[in-house]
């Protein structure tokens, strides 16, 4: 079979992605030969591109060029003028419906999940201890650590226990108009759905993010919260750590697993380390396994505010209603303003590794970041570490940042989530299993056993974005039942939860 030597999106498009280094000198085809060295991922000129005329890739404008391109040439990200952010003013919404009927029909319709009371089924069964402040963090490491040598053998059916630290909680100002965000991540992490329902919150004694903060006046009882600075010394507070945690094993170990719809489950789409590739093959694969995912009756989240901005009319158009695309107009106002007090604009998003894969701004990254939400309607859009009350396809507003998309996400509660990469990352949560999808075969090859699914094969056109998607799906299933195990989880590499903090800290 003869792979193609580059990708190009859309017929508009007047550059392609070189899908392996090409020497300069080297003919493409007919009339095409590479006037310098491309690099794998980026971009070469499909004509002239006079000065000041816009370089287009996915069928949409770049920026302009910021001098004379000849055909053949590589464009990298100093050749083109970022354009101005589009409105999110009077956006039309509901032009881009795809029906659920018209979404690839899922092969599994059930999966095994722990039932919970209320909302999405777990993916997992833990004990999550959480901290209302990161003061207490080093005494609940430490007896977690106890909790899993000496307690966790005991409950065969509990799947682990984790230390729910954060570095909120004191030194902050608790009355500030943002500080409902990191305070709503926190109280919805009490109560993630792989916990249960039960609720086992240490706290210090003296810090700003006091019990009625983050929990029901019912939900404040010695069965439920400890405070270190009631007890006489380390012996004293670590033993009813244990104590306590001992009951509320005894009883995640009656949970067992059971056949259930797809509607119980709650998967979030996030990228990170992205390069050209990401919107040409890991990106699409998963949008087509969460299309997949929405038929079956799942629930869907992505994420990631710069990484859309640029494409906010494209969303809105998928928006089934006018009060949808008002709140995702509404966020990324929010989100606009966010960044000009800063004093940064939405291009600070584009990372050096990001640039180096292929990726010329931040416009581009947002279109290939789009490609990971499927072609299903937007049924909702939620704040941050807001959860959902709708099944389908949903965008939840969050930074980009992965180690803050990714709890945001958490305190969704999403009982899995699926990673996009090109320029690889070792990111994982321990709360919720993450399946790494890497966009080159370069990729997997150079990290086999720590990427979990290749989407490269896409891109070199030996596999196509659904038979990728559809491998995803099985993947993701397979997960969520505890059938499988991603490598994050096998080598237990799992990011410290940040939680985002828009407020001041004092």
């Amino acid at each position: 079979m003869v792979l193609r030597k580059y990708v190009k999106i859309h017929t508009k498009d007047n550059v392609a992605i070189a899908v392996t280094d090409i020497k300069a000198g080297t003919v493409i085809e007919d009339g095409l030969a590479a006037n310098q060295d491309i690099p794998q991922a980026h971009k070469i000129a499909l004509c002239d591109i006079p000065k000041g005329r816009e370089v287009v890739r996915y069928g949409v404008s770049l920026g302009c060029a910021k001098q004379d391109i000849k055909k053949g040439d590589w464009i990298n990200e100093h050749m083109i003028h970022l354009p101005q952010s589009p409105s999110v003013e009077h956006m039309e919404y509901g032009t881009n419906i795809v029906e659920t009927k018209d979404l690839p029909v899922p092969p599994r319709d059930t999966w095994m999940g722990y039932r919970n009371a209320n909302g999405p089924a777990g993916t997992r069964n833990m004990l999550g201890i959480v901290t209302t402040v990161q003061c207490a963090a080093g005494v609940l490491k430490v007896a977690v650590e106890r909790i899993k040598k000496e307690l966790l053998p005991k409950y065969p059916n509990v799947d682990g226990v984790t230390a729910v630290t954060h570095p909120y909680g004191c030194g902050v100002a608790i009355q500030a108009p943002l500080a409902h965000i990191p305070i709503r991540a926190v109280a919805n992490l009490i109560r993630h759905p792989n916990f249960g329902g039960e609720i086992m919150v240490v706290g210090l004694g003296c810090e700003k993010l006091t019990y009625d903060r983050v929990l029901e006046p019912e939900e404040i009882t010695p069965e439920n919260v400890l405070t270190l600075q009631d007890y006489p010394g380390h012996d004293a507070m670590m033993q009813a750590i244990m104590d306590m945690a001992q009951k509320k094993l005894e009883r995640l170990n009656q949970r067992t697993r059971e056949a259930l719809p797809l509607s119980t489950l709650l998967v979030g789409m996030q990228c990170g380390g992205s390069d050209a590739f990401s919107g040409i093959s890991a990106n699409p694969s998963a949008g087509y396994a969460a299309d997949m995912l929405v038929r079956g009756g799942a629930t869907v989240l992505f994420s990631e505010v710069t990484e859309v901005r640029d494409g906010v009319h494209m969303l809105a158009a998928r928006c089934k209603d006018a009060h949808t695309r008002d709140r995702l107009a509404e966020e990324m106002r929010w989100y606009d303003n966010y960044l000009a007090e800063g004093g940064v604009g939405r291009d600070a998003n584009p990372t050096p590794g990001n640039k180096k894969g292929g990726l010329a701004n931040i416009v581009e990254k947002a279109m290939g970041s789009i490609a990971k939400s499927g072609s299903s309607p937007i049924v909702e859009v939620l704040s941050p570490a807001q959860k959902p009350s709708k099944h389908g396809l949903i965008y939840a507003a969050t930074p980009a940042s992965d180690i803050v998309c990714g709890p945001c996400q958490v305190a969704s509660g999403i009982g899995l989530q699926v990673f996009m990469t090109g320029r690889g990352t070792p990111y994982g949560l321990e709360v919720s299993p993450v399946i790494k999808v890497c966009s080159r075969n370069e990729m997997k090859a150079h990290w086999f056993d720590m990427i979990d699914i290749s989407a490269g094969d896409v891109a070199t056109g030996e596999k196509t974005i659904a038979d990728v998607g559809t491998e995803i799906f099985h993947m993701i299933l397979d997960v969520a039942s505890g059938q499988k195990i991603p490598y994050s989880d096998q080598y237990g590499f799992h990011n410290d939860l940040c939680i985002f903090n828009p407020a001041p800290i004092t």
